[in-house]
């Protein structure tokens, strides 16, 4: 937790950038795994409302009148019988106090303001919901279906919270090296541990052991797999194989719910072959050449097509792709090995505030993304950098049989794609590299003291000469 003074400023700032009403920012609640005293752990506070009041505990909830410059803390203290399980912790009076709150009260009393703003025909600002029990809690207050929620949330404050969490102070550019550091360690990890014979389960399971070992957390469930051709390839009982890649796309939490996200391919047998190397360097020359482009005032948008051409510039130098590269890339061609955008947001979440939704967190009225063409369709991050924006760097190639297949069969972008060699990569799998940015006044730099080795050679000597 930063200081009082912290939350104190974060507060006034955001009345003074909505301007009217009261704003409603729900904590969470524990969330029963299954049954109700069996809860999910560790528990995970709403990040909003981190951001705004920074205390940990379930079942608070922060109120700002952004006129009156009131604000309370509401929650219920705990009982006895409470205490004699979990032990004493701090009354609502204090935790209020620790983060420059004046106002407390019971849980209760959340409705008594917000029918008292309603009453009086006043704005009631709140962001939109992920968890259904909030959906529900906001249903009792103001009357708003779930199914409406979303399209009803304030756009002012969205707007709002997205200005202020997308510039990083000092302070939590700081917590960002320390989860680039738990990163760092767990990626270090896979690479002492990789080797045929194991289980992606067992290599996983160790992986994860290294936040929880520093009292911290993973930032996104961790995915390790031999089939790096699906993005998004969850750890299974599958033996790793002597001659495959293995991808390890992983991430850790401070205690002070600051994330890491970083990538990298590994060789299970410690060596890449001629042909993974091929492609690993491109993987590898895309995710440098976005340091050289990324800067304050550039569009991250534009990055994301800088990488896309150097992309098809190498892939037809290998004889997969064919024809004009300025033309291969405007009708989405290399989509067919990377079929996702360059990065996203990085913060207190993971893919920060996606949750507030990506048009407004990755976008704004400049930059508003593609729907209509595959790949460009699933980008996360297109506007202006700024000084203070951290963002990922995660360039990948990747060989899907059935995405293969799919465009094969219907002729998609054939005067760009060389199909007949293509074919012949359907049992590669794929490579992603991904580091974590700050964009800095001048330029941007990689956050994290310590580099993940990444370019092949720096791969092989760190698995060579750690293992474990």
């Amino acid at each position: 937790m930063f200081s009082s003074n912290t939350y104190i400023k974060r507060r006034q700032e955001l009345a003074e950038l909505v301007g009217n009403g009261i704003i409603i920012l729900p904590g969470n609640i524990e969330s029963p795994c299954n049954y109700p005293n069996n809860a999910y752990a560790p528990f995970r506070q709403d990040s909003s409302f981190l951001y705004y009041f920074g205390l940990q505990e379930s079942g608070l909830t922060g109120i700002i009148d952004t006129e009156s410059g009131e604000e309370w803390l509401l929650g219920d203290d705990v009982d006895v019988e409470d205490i004699v399980w979990y032990g004493s912790v701090p009354v609502i009076s204090d935790l209020a106090a620790s983060v420059g709150v004046r106002n407390y009260a019971p849980q209760a009393k959340v409705k008594d303001i917000v029918d008292k703003a309603l009453k009086s025909h006043r704005t009631v600002h709140y962001l939109p919901p992920y968890r259904h029990d909030t959906m529900i809690t906001l249903m009792d207050l103001l009357g708003i279906h779930p199914s409406q929620q979303k399209e009803k949330a304030s756009l002012a404050l969205i707007k709002a919270v997205v200005k202020m969490r997308s510039t990083k102070t000092p302070e939590e550019i700081e917590e960002l090296e320390r989860a680039a550091e738990i990163g760092y360690q767990m990626h270090t990890k896979a690479m002492r541990m990789v080797r045929p014979g194991r289980t992606e389960k067992y290599i996983a399971g160790h992986i994860d052991s290294v936040p929880l070992s520093l009292g911290s957390k993973v930032s996104f469930a961790t995915i390790f797999s031999q089939h790096g051709e699906i993005l998004h390839g969850m750890p299974s009982e599958n033996v790793l194989e002597d001659g495959r890649l293995v991808l390890c796309d992983c991430g850790g939490e401070t205690v002070n719910n600051y994330c890491s996200d970083h990538t990298r391919t590994i060789p299970v047998n410690g060596r890449y072959s001629t042909r993974q190397k091929e492609i690993y360097d491109i993987v590898a020359e895309c995710h440098d050449l976005a340091l050289d482009v990324a800067k304050p005032g550039v569009k991250y948008f534009d990055v994301h097509m800088a990488v896309c051409r150097r992309m098809t510039e190498r892939l037809k130098a290998l004889g997969l792709m064919t024809g004009d590269v300025d033309e291969a890339v405007a009708q989405g061609a290399h989509a067919l090995f990377l079929p996702h955008g360059l990065g996203h947001m990085m913060g207190m979440d993971v893919h920060d505030m996606e949750g507030l939704g990506q048009i407004y967190v990755g976008f704004d009225e400049e930059t508003r993304p593609r729907l209509d063409q595959f790949g460009t369709n699933c980008l996360r991050m297109g506007r202006r950098l700024e000084e203070g924006f951290v963002i990922t760097d995660e360039p990948g190639i990747y060989f899907i049989p059935a995405l293969i297949d799919d465009w094969h069969s219907k002729g998609h972008c054939k005067d760009f794609l060389n199909y007949e060699a293509i074919e012949k990569y359907k049992d590669f799998g794929g490579i992603r590299i991904e580091d974590d940015i700050l964009i800095t006044e001048s330029g941007c730099r990689f956050l994290g003291d310590k580099r993940i080795p990444y370019l092949t050679e720096d791969v092989e000597k760190y698995m060579e000469e750690n293992k474990e």
